[in-house]
């Protein structure tokens, strides 16, 4: 791999190059002093040691390079990284590790640090935190995104107090990426056919510690006008230019796979954005395997996983038609004469597959081309079952095929310095690479002392480095030097502190704690014990009331009375989080159940010593219990404005009889020691279950058997693939056939046995399992029972009596006898939702 220019390092120094270049140093912080000897003054203002040493002087390079001092503190770093790198992590320690070739992890963004700006919000962070964790636990990962020009917009807020957006350029000079450059083809470019022309696309790498991040970019001077900017904006554009951006993600990131890593086996698509690698890997194989088109889908689909992250149905990307037929004819074209026709792999995206108009629906695709479909959260998980339920028709909600793995987030991007001494004293400086702590409880060793120090520690972080985001707010906006001058008296550092940021939008209700401003008042203005907010977010361009949210917040802040209790920080990105999150007492958050599909703002603040109250959504719903934070109302609906005054008055009295009290309630050595206790149960109750260690072995778990299942599928020519493509046609062509009989029910003691005759019509018995099934009622957990095949029916065609036996408390009219699709190798109902109930 080779750079793009920078200033010739001394070769005494030449290690500078590679430690700068790999995104560990966002997470790892040894080697912080190193840049700050290069130019202190750029590394305080950019933390981005790849810009640090493009602007380093020729002149102060020689003279590092002639400090031995230097030079050995280099070497140090050096060797620690190789240790790193080669010192085999978790997973690969594992006697599973051989089993796994790699997974291609896609997202539409990447939050890896505010050096590569590459992230909108939480999915952007989650998968940034998902490869330092691969990382960290020696996973085969790589990730597969797109080199924006601009990226996400930076917030600026004027004198009216309304969200304005700016879009700098990013200069991939200036950003710590390579081009992927071939031994003997040069800089690595993927053709694109769109329609009328093929797209070149440039393709970078990041390096995330042992992981690569491999980008796609279409700004090349072959290309077009038009097509230089399809990775202009992160989510900008219209409709088409959304699909084209879907489009380069999904096809060409997987012909990037194909190029470098041709041992992935386990597609993983973070989001619907990527799901065209689903048809991209299945038109691959068919071509090089000379398969239909189906039966390369039946071989592929084995490995791929779908991670939804949406709560609501209206959130998937949708596309008309039209704009599918415009741009998706190649797939027909290319697979000419093998069983494909362009309707036919645009019904994969439809609700109704029989509806040609039905716009194309990226998750749906994500999930019928999927073996394994995963929500964010437990309650998502429950959500998500619904919202994919007319993929699944006549099949009960509770058994359509979406599981939950919990997000996490990966402590040491977001631990402070303090907690990272205490995590250290208690369990090591390996704790978060070894796949799983035990006995977390131990972090309550910590003495009251240690942990209060901590947290004023962070306090008074987050109340300096506020003072000065303020100020260059202010001095940005051209205020008077007076003013300016103010910033320095904002916040109490020995005060109760509250924060939040996050998205401001309406369903998040960032402006609950604005309801009642009387109570607001008496909050901020107790002399004997005050509270203080710090506010960070930002608003879709094109979301007015989420504009209006943020003016509400910062119309407050602009008033004498509340200048010195409540601060809203502009331009909320990954670096302001960090400093948010290791300094507030408390994370408040108030989405409206179940909107918030799992959010992981909250869990950042565990490894600090922050505890959260939160209304009972996403991941806190799960992780709540009296000894860790509070809950906000009580998770019952209503109409929304019913639900916003409950809530809102709920947060109040939370506020004012629980937190407020507790953390002001001091021994006579100034102690808050019920409060300390209650950190202890939140760090070390929470912290372990919902970082992203956890995450990342529950992912683990569920491609390991994904990985045996597609090598078999693709053995001997993909034979098992072609096979179970064929029986799922069969099957599902003569499923109409097939019908069940009248039941007979018999009682012997506290048992009822059941017989059922099914006629199979043109069906193989063995193609199916004959079942009671009863659905989930508030007494009972689903449940399903299997009934055998007693004998044929004297006279029938193909049919058989079934029976079985019931002996569950819940009343027999709760059980229905059904025929359900078997095959021994397929993942059932996802990949043939067939469903047949006795009428």
């Amino acid at each position: 791999m080779v750079s793009l220019p920078m200033p010739q390092l001394p070769s005494e120094i030449s290690g500078l190059q590679s430690l700068a270049l790999d995104l560990r140093w966002t997470w790892s912080h040894t080697g912080d002093t190193l840049w700050t000897c290069v130019d202190e003054q750029l590394w305080e203002r950019t933390h981005n040691p790849w810009t640090v040493l493009q602007g380093a002087p020729a002149e102060r390079l020689k003279l590092l390079a002639a400090d031995q001092k230097f030079r050995e503190k280099l070497a140090a770093f050096v060797t620690e990284r190789q240790r790193y790198l080669q010192t085999p992590g978790w997973f690969r320690g594992t006697e599973n590790a051989s089993q796994l070739g790699g997974v291609a992890y896609f997202s539409m963004e990447f939050g890896l640090g505010a050096a590569l700006p590459l992230y909108a919000g939480g999915l952007g962070v989650l998968a940034g935190d998902f490869l330092k964790t691969a990382s960290d636990l020696d996973v085969p990962i790589v990730g597969i995104g797109l080199l924006y020009q601009e990226g996400y917009f930076r917030q600026l807020v004027d004198a009216s107090g309304m969200q304005q957006e700016f879009y700098p350029y990013n200069e991939p000079a200036a950003m710590p990426v390579e081009p992927v450059i071939l031994p003997e083809d040069g800089w690595l470019r993927i053709g694109l056919e769109l329609p009328g022309r093929t797209v070149q696309l440039r393709v970078w790498q990041a390096t995330v510690g042992r992981v690569k991040l491999y980008l796609l970019d279409s700004n090349d001077a072959l290309n077009s006008p038009l097509d230089r900017g399809i990775t202009a904006k992160l989510y900008g554009g219209g409709s088409e230019m959304r699909l084209m951006q879907e489009i380069v993600l999904g096809v060409g990131g997987w012909r990037v796979v194909e190029a470098l890593h041709p041992e992935v086996e386990i597609c993983h698509v973070n989001e619907g954005h990527a799901a065209f690698a689903i048809i991209e890997r299945a038109r691959h194989l068919a071509l090089k395997a000379n398969l239909d088109f189906w039966a390369a889908l039946w071989a592929t689909r084995a490995g791929n996983v779908f991670t939804t992250h949406t709560p609501v149905a209206a959130g998937f990307d949708r596309f008309p038609a039209d704009l599918l037929r415009k741009y998706l004819p190649y797939v027909e074209g290319a697979l000419a004469g093998r069983g494909v026709k362009l309707e036919h792999v645009l019904a994969l995206g439809r609700s109704n597959q029989d509806d040609p108009n039905e716009p194309f629906n990226m998750a749906f695709l994500a999930q019928r081309g999927s073996a394994m479909s995963i929500a964010v959260s437990r309650l998502h998980g429950e959500v998500s079952r619904r919202i994919f339920q007319p993929l699944f028709p006549r099949w009960p909600s509770c058994e359509v095929p979406i599981t939950h793995v919990t997000n996490g987030v990966h402590i040491p991007t977001w631990d402070s310095a303090g907690s990272d001494r205490i995590w250290t004293q208690s369990f090591g400086k390996e704790r978060w690479r070894s796949g799983s702590i035990e006995h977390a409880e131990r972090i309550g060793e910590a003495s009251d002392e240690e942990l209060w120090a901590m947290r004023g520690e962070g306090r008074q972080r987050i109340v300096h480095n506020a003072r000065i985001h303020l100020a260059r707010q202010m001095r940005e906006r051209g205020v008077d030097l007076e003013a300016i001058q103010s910033a320095d008296t904002v916040l109490d550092p020995n005060v109760l502190t509250l924060g939040f940021a996050r998205r401001f939008t309406e369903y998040k209700r960032p402006n609950l704690l604005l309801k009642d401003r009387n109570r607001l008042d008496d909050l901020l203005h107790n002399d004997m014990r005050p509270v203080q907010i710090v506010v960070a977010g930002k608003a879709h361009p094109a979301d007015t009331v989420g504009k209006e949210m943020i003016q509400e917040w910062i119309n407050l802040t602009r008033q004498p009375r509340y200048r010195r209790h409540v601060v809203f920080l502009e331009d909320y990105d990954i670096s302001l989080a960090q400093e948010l999150v290791q300094g507030v007492d408390v994370w408040i958050n108030t989405p409206r159940r179940p909107w918030e599909a799992c959010g992981t703002s909250g869990m950042k603040v565990l490894a600090n010593g922050g505890l959260n109250c939160s209304t009972l959504d996403g991941w806190w719903d799960e992780a709540y219990e009296p000894s860790v934070g509070w809950s906000i109302g009580d998770g019952s609906g209503g109409a929304a404005e019913d639900v916003d005054a409950r809530d809102a008055a709920s947060l109040y009295d939370v506020l004012e009889n629980k937190i407020i009290p507790e953390f002001y309630d001091r021994d006579a050595e100034g102690l808050p020691r019920a409060w300390l206790n209650r950190i202890r149960d939140s760090m070390g109750k929470l912290t372990p279950i919902f970082g992203s260690a956890r995450m990342m072995r529950d992912y683990v778990q569920g491609y390991m058997p994904l990985a045996k299942a597609v090598r078999a599928r693709m053995k001997d020519g993909c034979a098992l693939a072609k096979s179970m493509n064929q029986w799922s046609r069969t099957l599902h062509s003569r499923w109409p056939s097939l019908h069940i009989g009248n039941v007979m029910v018999t009682r012997t003691d506290s048992t009822w046995h059941l017989v059922v005759p099914v006629y199979m019509g043109e069906v193989s018995p063995d193609w199916v399992r004959v079942e009671l099934f009863a659905d989930a009622s508030p007494e009972y957990a689903p449940e399903v029972i299997m009934l055998h095949q007693e004998h044929a029916i004297a006279g029938s065609a193909n049919g058989y009596i079934y029976a079985g036996a019931v002996t569950s408390a819940r009343p027999l009219e709760d059980f229905t006898v059904r025929v359900v699709p078997y095959h021994p190798n397929a993942f059932l109902p996802a990949e043939l939702p067939l469903i047949a109930w006795q009428r």
